[in-house]
């Protein structure tokens, strides 16, 4: 049995109709998709399914939390997941996913394997930039990089500048 064959979704001969499935994108899962910035996960995905003339509609509901390092500290930190993903998906001559709302699979074919759609919905909404809020960094580390850097300049590491310049920097990005 293969590492995502949890993630098949049957559907050859599915009559015409409402059809629902669950899928649960854990730490091994995230392991499995060779994803060394992701420590632990538990997401879990419904798929709305919605079959009509040969044309499937499905959408895949996303909620959980996965936990990676934060940049500054190297604590783990959740990152929240919630988000949903629509797609089309039709058979065809041939696969293509040259459009960002249509699937075709070929019609030799009999699921589809949603776990790389799944692996780069999550993925997505995971933030470039890991920083734990205000004030919840690691006190120990930060007195750390205080010590290194003042061997190694003049000026001191100060972790409420560090948070201060986050803060503005995000203020700045929610601005754009």
């Amino acid at each position: 049995m293969g590492k995502f064959s949890a993630f098949k979704v049957q559907l050859a001969q599915l009559p015409d109709g409402h059809f629902e499935q669950d899928f649960v994108c854990d730490t091994e899962f995230f392991k499995n998709m060779e994803h060394p910035g992701i420590h632990s996960a538990d997401v879990k995905v419904h798929l709305d399914l919605e079959k009509r003339h040969d044309v499937y509609d499905c959408t895949f509901h996303c909620k959980g939390v996965v936990q990676v390092p934060c940049d500054r500290c190297l604590d783990l930190l959740d990152i929240d997941i919630d988000t949903e993903y629509h797609i089309i998906v039709k058979y065809g001559e041939s696969y293509n996913d040259e459009s960002d709302d249509i699937l075709v699979i070929p019609y030799s074919n009999p699921y589809l394997n949603v776990a790389y759609m799944l692996y780069d919905t999550i993925v997505l909404c995971i933030p470039l930039r890991h920083v734990h809020p205000m004030g919840k960094c690691n006190r120990a580390m930060a007195a750390a990089l205080n010590r290194h850097k003042a061997t190694s300049a003049d000026d001191e590491f100060d972790i409420d500048e560090i948070e201060n310049e986050a803060e503005d920097a995000a203020a700045a990005d929610s601005e754009d």
